[in-house]
């Protein structure tokens, strides 16, 4: 962070990042170990007791962490096992709703996988899973894969019942923003909960209105809409725009973080910078607008730069689990199709991407570009909204790799196509088109642009390029 805001020396931008930089470290330091949640019927005789009387205990000891292999391993509780610091709750109304098994997904060996208990001083207290809520996909085999899209495939939006989720109830009673940044909003109205996420003065009316008037349902129906396609209305993107959940499987051979490119990827310090960002000191200002103003709050507590060191360091180290597509005559013959049609040029093998940008549809890069930017001057013509009407919006999105294509479940940066099948068959390109993954509230059909690559291939050979694609 302290490189970022050094190059911004002189502008409004650059006195924010230095304030936000020194109200961060100012910030007392959070480091509790955090519990399962058992389902009704299955808690262990004495646990709930145990709870009580344990008292706090740290969730990461730097003293003890001696090898590398030492501090990946504690990066591996702190990638299960840390909470939404800001989410936690003693209320009792919610503490009894989680015992009672209240929204509660089914996990292994009788836990919630969406629920954690964290004592405090103040007592035990309800709270939410980070890094695992998004990033630990479970096959339907209970093959658990930590780092790639809980949301690979369709995820119901509430438990059976109907009933919301716990989490958006203590959410909106503690003003945040489902899917964003834990910064707590004001008594204003919800719509300009919205506005203050997602919105920005120099975005159409029009843009701004639609958001304003956004209502607690909407929101929600947006959000359950994004989730089709594995995407959530992240902070600072759009619900009109979802950004779907990134496989981390594999990032320290990736050059950019998100689908937009919004942050370098040189190590692990831009990782543990990334992780901070997001958490707790998520970017507010664009141009001189502070779209927080001085009616929200930002974070008060933050974790340990150690803490965000062991969990880079096991995100830099996840492997794939073991794919179970073999190769064979299929497959090989749809490696030469893949190399054929070109496909290398942009997905360069052994990594399957270029680790280059491309530009979003309609957008002409400036021409003093920095130099840190490796651009492909073309672009595959796929929806344009995330990178040019939202403030993730860089003009560019990355070229992805297509390795662990085979379990991701979504593909395209909104999560549009549900299939490689469906991303293959040349109907997507028609309005008439029935998605299988995102589609926007309320449109039953839409036309899933760009990347036609390979649609005009004979359906043999689309089917063994496909073959090829899950070998990866």
């Amino acid at each position: 962070m302290g490189d970022a805001t050094g190059k911004l020396e002189g502008s409004a931008d650059a006195h924010f990042g230095a304030r936000i930089l020194r109200e961060y470290y100012a910030m007392p330091v959070d480091n509790l170990r955090t519990y399962p949640v058992y389902l009704p019927g299955r808690e262990p005789e004495g646990y709930w007791e145990m709870l009580q009387r344990v008292g706090s205990k740290p969730l990461l000891e730097p003293s003890d962490l001696k090898t590398e292999a030492d501090w990946i391993e504690a990066g591996r509780r702190v990638f299960e096992e840390a909470d939404h610091i800001h989410m936690r709750t003693l209320d009792p109304k919610f503490v009894e709703a989680a015992r009672n098994g209240d929204s509660a997904l089914p996990g292994p060996n009788g836990t919630a996988r969406n629920l954690r208990w964290v004592p405090t001083k103040d007592g035990v207290a309800l709270s939410f899973p980070n890094c695992a809520a998004c990033h630990l996909l479970v096959l339907p085999n209970g093959t658990r894969i930590p780092g790639a899209p809980t949301f690979a495939g369709v995820p119901p939006p509430n438990p059976p019942g109907g009933k919301m989720r716990l989490i958006s109830r203590v959410q909106y009673e503690k003003r945040l923003i489902d899917g964003g940044s834990p910064i707590a909003m004001s008594t204003e109205p919800f719509g300009m909960w919205m506005f203050r996420a997602f919105g920005g003065p120099w975005m159409a009316e029009a843009e701004n209105k639609r958001l304003k008037e956004m209502t607690e349902d909407e929101f929600r129906s947006w959000r359950e809409a994004g989730l089709r396609g594995g995407g959530l209305p992240r902070w600072n993107g759009s619900p009109y725009y979802p950004t779907k959940v990134p496989d981390l499987i594999g990032i320290r051979e990736r050059r950019y973080i998100d689908h937009t490119g919004t942050h370098q990827n040189r190590g692990v310090g831009d990782l543990m910078r990334y992780a901070a960002l997001v958490s707790y000191v998520e970017t507010t200002m664009f141009g001189g607008h502070d779209m927080l103003g001085t009616v929200a709050q930002r974070p008060t507590v933050r974790r340990s730069d150690e803490v965000l060191y062991a969990l880079a360091l096991y995100v830099q180290s996840l492997k794939p689990p073991v794919n179970p597509n073999l190769r064979g005559p299929e497959s090989e013959a749809g490696e030469k199709i893949f190399r054929r049609e070109g496909c290398a040029g942009c997905h360069v093998p052994p990594l399957y991407t270029s680790n280059k940008l491309t530009l979003a549809k309609g957008f002409t890069p400036p021409a003093d570009l920095p130099r840190t930017l490796d651009v492909l001057h073309l672009s595959v013509g796929t929806d344009p909204g995330l990178a040019l009407n939202t403030r993730k919006g860089t003009g560019f999105y990355k070229v992805p790799s297509l390795k662990g294509i085979w379990y991701r479940g979504h593909y395209l940066h909104d999560g549009a196509a549900s299939s490689l099948e469906e991303m293959f068959d040349p109907d997507r390109l028609s309005e008439s088109h029935v998605r299988g993954g995102y589609c926007p509230l309320g449109v039953k059909t839409k036309a899933i642009e760009g990347h036609e690559f390979g649609l005009k291939l004979r359906p043999e050979e689309r089917k063994q390029l496909i073959a090829f694609l899950r070998t990866l």
